[in-house]
């Protein structure tokens, strides 16, 4: 059974992981595609806070079409492009940072944004969402 999560569900999730406790967020944009709570192994690439590079082999928490959520242990900016690469299929995505969580034990939550969407960059297939025009 494929863990994937409706527009606005990862927001849910992100609260209850930082307080403990279930609380709704509304997201105030639609998301644009369906996320699936994955655990990935890959490599990202780029600059930390204080410009210094950094290579690392981090684990996704949530992953999308057009994005995903990240856990580093380097510290990077709001804005910065990171390189991701997946080592099992050796493709590599340029992306933004979106999101920072605050710095936890294991590392940080970074929320990505892919330059370019990547369907299949995670090696999973996923679902199709109906479009405003579908809907009645």
């Amino acid at each position: 059974m494929e863990n994937t999560c409706t527009p606005g569900q990862i927001d849910v999730v992100a609260v209850a992981a930082e307080d403990g406790a279930m609380s709704e967020v509304v997201s105030a944009t639609p998301r644009r595609s369906a996320r699936a709570f994955r655990k990935v192994r890959i490599q990202a690439q780029g600059r930390t806070h204080d410009r210094k590079r950094f290579k690392e082999t981090c684990e996704t928490v949530v992953v999308s079409v057009h994005g995903g959520l990240l856990l580093l242990k380097h510290e990077v900016d709001n804005g910065e492009t990171l390189v991701l690469t997946n080592p099992l299929t050796q493709e590599e995505q340029e992306c933004r940072v979106v999101y920072l969580g605050e710095p936890l034990e294991k590392g940080q939550r970074v929320g990505i944004e892919f330059l370019t969407p990547a369907p299949r960059f995670w090696g999973i297939e996923f679902q199709s969402e109906p479009s405003a025009s579908n809907i009645n």
